[in-house]
């Protein structure tokens, strides 16, 4: 079976070479013709199992079709080329010609398809190269955006951001994750927008930049329904913990459902979250006076405290 598919593609190979020639009454070769035949070849190779051969074949292709302006059909052979080299485990190189074809299809004018090569590129090269891959995505992102596709420039930018906490390269993944929250707000998907917020301040926070996550949730009251909402109140629990170097407050809060059920990137951030200082809590002022004074005034004093809020922190 193999062994005739193999003759079949070469045939088809012979006939497009001949297309290519000229002589005294061809002056042009034709090249759409030729371009057919290596396609058909490369699919008989493919069949054959000969990826190298179709890769080979499919290069050939995209030169007959540049050869005749058609751009949009030389870029599908190029990412063809690429999946080929994919079949043989040779992804930086399958991810260069699928990154040649979407600048083919943008250069015709069809950046949609453009955006869906980069995105396939992405994930091919995602478990070797996350580097590469959030380039790919942020760049199948931008594609999106210029072409007011927003939700699909959502879920690259969310995979870019997914990729740089789990890369540990948390300051970019603070300004991707600020990117996805701005365009949430334009689309008026405000519950997402309050999600973002706490992978925001859970990344600021792994930056031991508590400025910056409390800042993250001020701006986030001018979001309609956060102030009230238990996203709002989970993270303000959040910060007085961390500021108050309670481990066990911050522990709790970040063991809530709202956090453990996040994308698996952004709960590890929660579950793993360490308090400055150690995680001690800080002891009250009194605390060794009530220790002196006994038990009666640890109670006194309790109830003191009480007092003081029981009409609660606002």
């Amino acid at each position: 079976m193999a062994a005739q598919k193999i003759n079949e593609a070469l045939e088809h190979i012979a006939k497009a070479e001949k297309y290519l020639k000229t002589g005294f009454l061809k002056w042009k070769p034709d090249y759409d013709s030729a371009a057919s035949e290596y396609g058909k070849a490369a699919v008989a190779f493919k069949n054959a199992k000969q990826f190298d051969q179709a890769r080979e074949a499919c290069l050939r292709e995209a030169e007959a079709h540049e050869n005749n302006k058609a751009l949009f059909h030389a870029a599908k052979a190029y990412e063809q080329a690429g999946m080929m080299l994919k079949e043989m485990q040779r992804l930086p190189e399958a991810v260069q010609l699928i990154e040649k074809a979407s600048m083919m299809y943008l250069e015709n004018g069809t950046p949609d398809t453009a955006a869906i090569a980069l995105e396939r590129a992405g994930k091919l090269i995602e478990n070797v190269s996350p580097e590469k891959a959030v380039q790919l995505y942020q760049q199948a992102a931008s594609v999106f955006e210029n072409e007011e596709r927003l939700r699909q420039a959502l879920e690259m930018l969310g995979k870019a951001s997914r990729l740089l906490v789990r890369g540990r390269r948390l300051d970019e993944a603070a300004l991707s994750l600020q990117k996805e929250k701005s365009i949430y707000k334009e689309i008026e998907n405000y519950p997402t927008c309050y999600k973002k917020t706490i992978a925001q301040v859970l990344v600021h926070l792994h930056r031991n930049d508590y400025v910056a996550a409390e800042r993250c949730v001020r701006e986030s009251y001018s979001i309609p329904g956060f102030n009230g909402s238990e996203d709002c109140a989970a993270l303000e629990q959040l910060l007085e913990g961390y500021d108050q170097q309670d481990q066990d407050q911050v522990s709790e809060v970040c063991n809530l459902p709202l956090f453990k059920y996040m994308d698996n990137d952004y709960a590890k951030l929660g579950l793993t979250l360490v308090v400055p200082g150690g995680g001690i809590k800080k002891k009250s002022p009194n605390a060794a006076q009530d220790k002196a004074r006994g038990p009666a005034a640890v109670g006194s004093h309790a109830d003191e405290e009480e007092d003081e809020y029981s009409g609660g922190l606002c």
